[in-house]
């Protein structure tokens, strides 16, 4: 073919760039707990879930349009992504007792 063919298939995608707010939250949420990781989970229509845990057992989240941006955002922010839920992980989170008294309030209201 021809230099300049408009016949040429390329393989380059728009892909949609993490936000700036979504990346300067993860890093502030990082630095402020000694150091973080993430898992991202998908929540259909809404996008994802990125719940961050930081090294000290206090976690958070935040939301992006898809997972892709979810995992740009953290790469971004330099926080490693794990790929599922493991025990570990799970053993670090220290809910805090707000969280343990609204969830209380939940199951009784049902």
């Amino acid at each position: 073919m021809a230099d300049g063919s408009d016949t040429t298939l390329t393989t380059e995608q728009d892909v949609e760039q993490a936000p700036n707010g979504l990346v300067a939250g993860i890093k502030s949420f990082a630095a402020g707990h000694g150091g973080a990781k993430a898992v991202i989970e998908y929540v259909g229509k809404r996008g994802a879930r990125i719940v961050l845990v930081g090294s000290d057992g206090a976690w958070a989240d935040q939301f992006a349009d898809d997972t892709v941006v979810a995992r740009q955002a953290c790469a971004k922010a330099g926080v490693t992504v794990e790929n599922a839920w493991e025990r570990e992980l799970m053993d670090q989170m220290r809910p805090s007792n707000d969280l343990w008294r609204s969830m209380a309030r939940r199951t009784m209201a049902r």
